[in-house]
């Protein structure tokens, strides 16, 4: 009896682990190389394995590119990378299979996407439409089809544009004049909002900081903005940006507070708080100082700039932080909570990735490629905003409506998909 008793469980505790069939922490990693090697490389990461530190290549032949320096996921079925210096904006499977790509934006930056079209910002002067050429005196927004996949449509904003988010029908992006220092025009201090449906800019938020510089990180109605100065006398500068606030009119200086921090990898968690590792270089110095900030955007705006602010990281995940050679990204999985970040090293060696729990144990490091910067986590259930797998309840079990990223939105909009109770809708 005892001996067909331990049988039955040893077949019961196969079936169970014979249903594990679906990654609960699917990441890519844009791993950038080195600039003009031509060596930008794709990790995939499942499960706490590292299963490819050239999946691209792999997958499809070929590699990807030089320089890549963002990620989006569009659809169910549909990835894009922007490849910066090989002038390429590349579309994927989630499986990691080329699909499409187009050269007609020349040097793209970053990414957004309203789940049909896709929008990238570029430093570039001139954008190929329907076989013709557009010009531009400073930088613009191009406009792409993700059934042709061709650009249908761009617009002029301000010089070197980087950050780009969409938010009810509205593109916002941060306009740097990072080349301020070559070319015949001073640094940036915009934010240019586009009406994303007609492809018009409709209002020109003036920060008062220049050189808005990086990726930003978007929680509902709030964006994260980095602005590293000028790496002489103008300090760093963090902006939290209320893209609300903004489109109901709100004069400039009510649309965003400033902190006297640098945000340079920054990222957003699962209860809408932005965290941040600030990069400040003084070529003064030739040195690097660090600061680190968890800021949650609601109480900073409801008590005017005076509350919402500290070092809170969770667990180990901050003197882990401080231990790296170079911190060169960070990133909270939308679905699950995970927490990674990335060591560049040298910037010419391979990088290293941390992954922490939602509660901030340190579960492993992991050897990647050079410069790992950019991520992007894989839905559980392979459908985009799929939080029915997510450790959070409240995902699963109020009315609240939640956008594709896994943040709470307010305001739902005709015509937009949402996420309530796990499952998407289509708001009417």
């Amino acid at each position: 009896m005892k001996q067909r008793f331990q049988l039955l469980m040893m077949f019961c505790l196969a079936l169970i682990a014979g249903e594990k069939t679906t990654a609960q922490e699917r990441l890519i990693i844009l791993n950038e190389g080195l600039w003009q090697a031509d060596n930008g490389r794709v990790t995939y990461f499942e499960d706490g394995k590292i299963v490819s530190n050239e999946w691209f290549r792999e997958i499809n032949g070929y590699k990807l590119g030089d320089t890549p320096n963002d990620i989006i996921q569009i659809n169910d079925n549909l990835i894009a990378i922007a490849v910066n210096w090989s002038n390429i904006v590349q579309f994927i499977t989630p499986q990691g299979k080329a699909v499409a790509a187009t050269e007609d934006v020349p040097n793209n930056r970053k990414l957004a996407t309203d789940g049909r079209y896709v929008y990238i910002s570029s430093y570039g002067h001139e954008v190929a439409i329907n076989g013709s050429f557009m010009e531009f005196t400073k930088g613009y927004v191009a406009k792409i089809d993700t059934e042709t996949f061709k650009v249908v449509s761009a617009v002029e904003v301000g010089y070197e544009p980087e950050g780009i988010a969409y938010y009810e029908g509205h593109l916002f992006v941060a306009n740097t004049g990072g080349y301020a220092f070559q070319e015949n025009h001073e640094y940036e201090t915009t934010v240019s909002i586009i009406n994303a449906e007609t492809m018009k800019v409709v209002r020109t938020v003036d920060t008062g900081q220049i050189n808005l510089y990086g990726k930003m990180s978007q929680s509902g109605q709030y964006l994260c903005i980095n602005s590293p100065g000028d790496y002489y006398d103008v300090q760093a500068t963090t902006i939290i940006f209320d893209c609300k606030a903004a489109l109901n009119g709100a004069p400039d200086a009510y649309c965003f507070h400033s902190l006297e921090y640098a945000a340079t990898y920054n990222t957003v968690d699962t209860e809408g708080n932005f965290y941040a590792i600030g990069s400040r270089y003084s070529y003064y110095t030739g040195e690097y100082e660090f600061n680190y900030l968890r800021i949650n955007p609601e109480e900073l705006f409801e008590s005017d700039g005076c509350d919402g602010v500290d070092e809170d990281f969770p667990g180990s995940v901050l003197s882990d932080i401080k231990q790296m050679m170079m911190p060169y990204g960070l990133y909270i999985n939308p679905y699950s909570g995970y927490i990674y970040a990335t060591d560049a090293a040298s910037f010419t060696s391979a990088g290293k990735l941390y992954q922490w729990s939602p509660n901030g144990e340190l579960i492993g490091t992991y050897k990647v490629y050079i410069n790992p910067a950019h991520f992007l986590a894989l839905p559980h259930d392979g459908h985009l905003g799929g939080v029915s797998m997510t450790e959070r309840n409240e995902f699963r079990t109020d009315s609240t409506g939640y956008n594709l990223q896994g943040m709470k939105v307010n305001n739902l909009l005709p015509g937009q998909i949402y996420i309530q109770n796990g499952k998407k809708f289509i708001y009417n």
